[in-house]
């Protein structure tokens, strides 16, 4: 179980990852929408209702040029199937969607932060680093709950 890049090479605004799951679908989405497990491996979150256009935070470790804050609105929402969400932090404004599809195995995941613009290729790179190691954390947490 690792995160799959499929983002083309010519690609400049949007990251595409695939990862293919040992686990059921349900319990992915609930590692997707549950608060206190979406916080375990993605970032801290604070006021997430999954609500179509309800807004939420996510709060990681301040850092210089960066309050630690990522503000998102829910966009669509499709269960078990599908997640999307508005992804602003300053002036970078994405939209991150998660799709579930079952497999033989379990679960297909698939993430797309889309919407980086020409002069965003540092937030692209920082972007694609944050999904691998955000990756590992999702497996881990997979792993060791029910």
């Amino acid at each position: 179980m690792t995160l799959i890049e499929s983002t083309a090479p010519a690609q400049t605004d949007t990251l595409s990852f695939d990862l293919d799951l040992r686990h059921p679908p349900k319990k992915v989405w609930r590692a997707l929408t549950d608060p206190a497990l979406l916080s375990e491996w993605l970032l801290p979150v604070i006021g997430l209702k999954l609500e179509l256009g309800a807004s939420f935070t996510l709060q990681s470790q301040p850092m210089p040029g960066w309050d630690g804050r990522v503000l998102c609105r829910i966009l669509a929402i499709d269960e078990p199937n599908s997640l999307s969400y508005a992804w602003v932090v300053g002036d970078l404004d994405t939209i991150v969607t998660f799709s579930i599809t079952p497999t033989d195995g379990g679960t297909r995941l698939s993430v797309v932060h889309a919407g980086f613009k020409p002069e965003q290729k540092q937030n692209l790179g920082g972007a694609r680093y944050g999904w691998r190691m955000m990756s590992g954390k999702l497996i881990e947490l997979l792993g060791r709950v029910d």
